[in-house]
Order: structure tokens, then C-alpha cells, then sequence
């Protein structure tokens, strides 16, 4: 290809090649120019605190206690009158809704919704709808969590890897939530006396070397007895990282005190996985709150999930897996919604999921490309569905496909 031109020529070339990449992203440029985000909405965002504060009698320093915004969860449509504008309608589709699936959010999480727009990504994740009451597809329990259960407080799926359910207690409900059959109207920490078990289970079965603290969210437990599960996990010589589900650096990212950081930096290699699903969760607030994690050393990865009408959009997933590597929080999953009843208004197509995994390949930085994943049914694992870039091979060639359509001749000798 190069061969026998000059300097000046190869330097025209690669110019039109800029230009044709340059033009590839106008369409992406354009989308995000009109797309919530939560650095660009964070002036908005900051008068609906001021607002929440002021409803609440609440001052700077509760509103940055977790315990405070746990404490002031809105889990009433009386209360969320108050603070958003519903109609009597929703007022009305809330309580119904609500009689039948529990719902709770932080104060800082319904601060980002926009109280203009009735399409807002973050409400249709926290606030109730009447699509709840009326589904009647699905399962209570899609994983088949009970069967997957070899003793209390502990799910199994994989050889060398295993849950540890610490609480049923979340900072905010999701309303797409794969655990809903879990959460009672109390919030409970699983017993001292359960946690011992699993923590025995994992001691007498030496193949487990990964094991993820979660519930409900494994960030909802105190600090001390964080700080117990740590030091009990880490005398067991064959468990190699410890992982925490959470989505409190979304939804309640005050929780991440000092204190916390200062336990993880003395229990690595610690894991944090959270929950983003749109790039309005991303604020400068979560941001600080993972960069302390970060400068504790604690490393973090991102499980979306693919949910109609919040992020089953190219750009939006692109713009949100951008979003969290200046987080430092790799994008790692993104889950196909599962069959959780309650949940179907939720639910893709798997070939969505699909077509937005080949929109991101060569459009973005392969650290914003995470893995598009269905749960298998009842507990069988995670499945990668992937875009087909191999198209055949011969003895000593490939047939390949780029992120641009072309399909290449690729010698394998």
C-alpha cells in the first residue's frame, strides 16, 4: 500500500482518513449535544437539593450524612407530591403500584430528576408505574436462586466464585430490580450467625477464590461489620479478591466515607461493582466519592442493565461507558434485562443489545466496551452475546468483518 509513495502523499492519505473518522462521529457529536447528563445538569440538580433540603429542614451536613439520606428515603406518594410534580393520576397509579411492590429512594437520587421532563431516565428506574401492577409475564425468582442456594445466605453458580448475601437493604429500590421477591417492609442485615456459615462454607470448600458481598447492596452494612467480613474472608488462604455489589455511589454516594475507605485500603485487592445505568447518574458528587475509593486502591467495573426506555440507545450507552472511565469504573457488563415480574416494560430485544455492542466497537475507546450478557435461565450462568466479526475461515485464512463493514481477507498462516 505504501510502497513507492512519497512522504507527502502518504500524509494526504492519512488526512483523508481523518476526515472520513472525523465526519463518522457528527451524528454522536450532535446526540450528545441534547443528552442529560450529570456534569452537564449538575446546576439544575443543585437547586432540586436546595429544594429537597428545604422540604426536609435539612442542612448541608445531613445531606452529606448516609445515615440521614437512608434515614429520609421518599418511599410515599404523599411525600413525592411534595417534591416532584404528579398529577392525580400517577398520584393515584403510585399507590397502586406501591400496595404492591415495595419502593424507596434517597433524597440525593430523586434529586436528579428533572422535574420538566416526564420521559427522565431516573425516574422510570426509582418511581413506581402502573406497567408494575399490570404484568403479568415473568417469575418471581428468574435466577432460581432457591435451587442455587447450598445453604443459607449464600448462591452459587460457577466453580471457583460465589455470593454472599449480606442484607436485603438497598439506598434505593430499582423498579427493575432481578431481587424484588427479597425486600420485605423491614430492612434487615442477614444474622451474624448466617454470615458465620457462609463464611465457613467458603473456608471448607478451598476451590472458591472470588467471593462478592451482596444483598440488596453489600454497602447498606455498617463499617465494623464490613470491617468483620473482611478480616473473617481474609484468613481464608485460598481466597484470592472480595468483591462488594453496589449501587451507592448512584444513588447514596455519601456512604462512601472515610472510615469505609480506610477499611478497604487495609483488606486489598477489594473489587467494587456498581450500577450505572445512564450518564444523568454520573455527578460531580459520585465522582467524588469514587476517586476516594480509587485513591484507597479499591478497583471498580460497571454492570448496566439494558432497560427500555433509560439506556437501549447507542449513543446514550456510548456517552455513559465514556462517562464512567473518567470515574476511573471500567465499564465491565452490560445485563439483558431479566424476566422478572413486574419488570417486562423494561425488557429489549436481545438483538438491541446486540446492534448497541456493535455500535460501540471501533466508535469508542475499547476500555468504554464492556461485555453484553443474558443470564441464562435458572441460575445456569451468564451468556456474551456478540456481534459476528469472524465471517468463515479457511485452512490458512480468515474471512473477518471491521467495526466499518468491510470484509477483509486476513491471512493465518
Amino acid at each position: 500500500m505504501a510502497a513507492g509513495k512519497s512522504l507527502e502523499e502518504k500524509q494526504k492519505i492519512a488526512r483523508q482518513r481523518a476526515g472520513e473518522l472525523k465526519r463518522s462521529i457528527d451524528d454522536y457529536r450532535q446526540a450528545v449535544e441534547d443528552m442529560p447528563v450529570g456534569f452537564k445538569s449538575w446546576p439544575q440538580i443543585k437547586e432540586n437539593q436546595n429544594r429537597i433540603k428545604a422540604f426536609f429542614k435539612a442542612t448541608d451536613s445531613d445531606w452529606e450524612n448516609w445515615r440521614w439520606q437512608l434515614k429520609n428515603r421518599v418511599s410515599s406518594a404523599e411525600v413525592l407530591q411534595e417534591l416532584l410534580p404528579i398529577d392525580k393520576q400517577e398520584y393515584e397509579e403510585i399507590r397502586e403500584a406501591g400496595s404492591k411492590y415495595r419502593w424507596a429512594v434517597s433524597p440525593y437520587y430523586l434529586s436528579l430528576i428533572d422535574p420538566d421532563d416526564p420521559d427522565d431516565p431516573v425516574k422510570k428506574q426509582c418511581i413506581p408505574t402502573i406497567h408494575e401492577c399490570l404484568d403479568q409475564e415473568g417469575y418471581d425468582d428468574p435466577m432460581g436462586e432457591e435451587f442455587t442456594s447450598p445453604i443459607r445466605a449464600i448462591t452459587r453458580r460457577y466453580p471457583d466464585r460465589l455470593i454472599i448475601k449480606v442484607t436485603n437493604q438497598c439506598a434505593m429500590y430499582c423498579r427493575h430490580c432481578q431481587r424484588r421477591r427479597a425486600i420485605g417492609e423491614e430492612d434487615l442485615a442477614t444474622p451474624r450467625e448466617e454470615l458465620k456459615e457462609a463464611i465457613n462454607y467458603v473456608r471448607e470448600n478451598e476451590e472458591i477464590r472470588d467471593v462478592l458481598l451482596t444483598g440488596g447492596d453489600g454497602l447498606m452494612l455498617d463499617n465494623q461489620t464490613i470491617k468483620w467480613l473482611l478480616e473473617e474472608i481474609g484468613r481464608i488462604d485460598h481466597v484470592e479478591i472480595k468483591r462488594f455489589g453496589s449501587r451507592t455511589l448512584v444513588t447514596m454516594p455519601q456512604r462512601i466515607d472515610d472510615e469505609l475507605c480506610r477499611i478497604f485500603s487495609e483488606h486489598l485487592p477489594i473489587y467494587v461493582v456498581t450500577h450505572y445505568n445512564h450518564p444523568l447518574e454520573i455527578t460531580p458528587r459520585a465522582r467524588e466519592a469514587a476517586f476516594k475509593l480509587a485513591r484507597s486502591g479499591v478497583s471498580m467495573g460497571n454492570q448496566a442493565v439494558l432497560l427500555k426506555g433509560v439506556n437501549n440507545d447507542s449513543f446514550v450507552m456510548r456517552k455513559l461507558n465514556q462517562e464512567l472511565l473518567k470515574l476511573m469504573i471500567r465499564p465491565y457488563l452490560i445485563f439483558h434485562a431479566k424476566a422478572v415480574k413486574g419488570t417486562s416494560h423494561f425488557r429489549t430485544k436481545v438483538e438491541e443489545g446486540v446492534e448497541i455492542m456493535e455500535s460501540l466497537r471501533g466508535h469508542t475507546s475499547g476500555l468504554a466496551i464492556p461485555n453484553y450478557v443474558v443470564n441464562a435461565p435458572f441460575g445456569l450462568g451468564k451468556t456474551p452475546m456478540l456481534p459476528e466479526y469472524l465471517v468463515s475461515m479457511g485452512k490458512d485464512y480468515l474471512q473477518i468483518r471491521t467495526w466499518e463493514n468491510k470484509i477483509l481477507r486476513y491471512e493465518n498462516k
